[in-house]
């Protein structure tokens, strides 16, 4: 899983998978979800970020070892 937070857009970018993406889908007009060849999230898309999310505070629990 990566998170990347591109300051100069204001975007937050979710990488839950590393797989192909078959598709995209707007949620909402900020929004966007990748979904791979049979429907899994691979990502998510945040537009303006920084007002929509909490980006400059990141909290992790939980990690895998």
């Amino acid at each position: 899983m990566k998170l990347k937070y591109f300051e100069d857009t204001d975007t937050l970018y979710i990488e839950f998978r590393s797989d192909d993406i078959a598709e995209s889908r707007d949620l909402d007009e900020n929004t966007v979800i990748d979904l791979d060849a049979q429907g899994n999230v691979c990502a998510i898309t945040f537009e303006h970020a920084s007002k929509r999310t909490d980006v400059h505070h990141l909290t992790l629990e939980g990690i895998a070892a």
